[in-house]
């Protein structure tokens, strides 16, 4: 089984986080119950330290509300790792509202954070799920960017 961090997220998103049940208290069940499934322990830590890092860095993103739009310009490891779809979902979802010039960072941090070569697309999806869910004041965006993960067809924001 070739399980990489974002598996992880996406299971324990999927099983805890959506608000349907509550996870289990101590950290050590959750752990057992993640390499119970078939996750490497290895990719657990990970998987946790991944959180850990997030809520620690998640900041409320009331600090850019009234920045004006600004072009990001991508570092030679951001363009390797984050491919041409990647970056231009990232250009979507801050042209429609759905990330924050603040969240867009963290976004990138987060993904840039992972232990893998590339990160597609999809996995940025869940990427940008997580983080505005950690995002206080947030929760339309959230809702926005869950339907796009959850449906098929692409998602037309007016």
């Amino acid at each position: 089984m070739n399980e990489n961090v974002v598996d992880i997220l996406i299971y324990l998103y999927e099983n805890y986080m959506d608000g349907e049940q509550a996870p289990p208290s101590d950290q050590n069940e959750l752990r057992d119950e993640l390499l119970q499934a078939g996750f490497p322990a290895t990719e657990i830590d990970k998987a946790f330290d991944w959180l850990d890092d997030l809520a620690h860095n998640s900041q409320s993103p009331e600090g850019d509300a009234h920045k004006k739009q600004s072009l990001r310009v991508f570092t030679e490891e951001e363009n390797a790792r984050l491919d041409l779809d990647s970056r231009g979902l990232l250009l979507f979802l801050e042209q429609n509202n759905i990330l924050t010039q603040t969240a867009r960072e963290l976004v990138i941090e987060r993904a840039l954070a992972l232990d893998t070569p590339f990160i597609t697309e999809e996995e940025l999806k869940w990427i940008v799920l997580l983080v505005l869910m950690n995002q206080p004041g947030q929760e339309v965006a959230f809702a926005r960017m869950e339907d796009m993960v959850y449906n098929e067809s692409p998602v037309f924001l007016h």
